[in-house]
């Protein structure tokens, strides 16, 4: 097989093979892999190559997409997946967790503390949101032990925010039952709450 480089548009270089186009790379990346226009390659020297021009993508990407927010395994791994092969993929993340960039336990206790605070999420709501992002079970039943959220507390927060105005509406109070219920908070916490608001004055 003959390989030939061409320069594309900015820094890309566009590597041929028998003068059919096969992939595209950085002009960094060909000077450190160099081969001259009109070099015979072996089918296992090109299998090299690819390899390491789909790692320097995936390796690339993640340094974006963590450049912009903290990612969970699972989550940065799809978004690798649609531009990198899994071989790829797998070797970036396995090198961003090896320098402290990738840490699940990190994320998901940074994720929960949001929906705690922010969002006035419950246990189940945050459990099912780690969940998504394929945070272990192990780790989302340890972070929701350790959490020191309220919930009658969040609940009377998020009726003050959301709720008030509906509860003493025709049907208004089932309403909000159901409501707060679907968001996962327990029968009990919800009625301890209202409770609280009903006769205390709290909002």
């Amino acid at each position: 097989m003959i390989i030939h480089a061409q320069k594309g548009r900015g820094s890309k270089i566009h590597l041929l093979l028998d003068g059919e186009y096969e992939i595209t790379t950085d002009a960094e990346f060909w000077a450190e892999n160099f081969y001259k226009n009109g070099t015979e390659i072996s089918e296992e020297q090109w299998e090299l190559l690819v390899r390491k021009i789909n790692y320097r993508k995936a390796f690339n990407k993640c340094a974006d997409l963590l450049s912009r927010r903290d990612h969970s395994v699972k989550e940065l791994k799809e978004k690798l997946l649609r531009t990198a092969d899994e071989e790829a993929a797998d070797k970036a993340i396995e090198r961003f967790s090896e320098l402290g960039y990738l840490n699940d336990e990190r994320f998901a206790r940074n994720l929960a503390e949001h929906l705690y605070k922010n969002k006035n999420y419950s246990d189940n709501h945050v459990r099912q949101e780690l969940y998504k992002r394929g945070i272990s079970r192990e780790i989302a039943a340890e972070i929701i032990d350790d959490s020191e959220i309220d919930a009658v507390e969040t609940i009377i927060t998020l009726v003050e925010k959301k709720y008030y105005s509906k509860l003493y509406a025709d049907n208004g109070r089932e309403k909000v039952v159901a409501a707060l219920v679907r968001k996962g908070f327990s029968y009990g916490d919800v009625k301890a709450a209202l409770y609280r608001i009903e006769n205390n004055g709290y909002v």
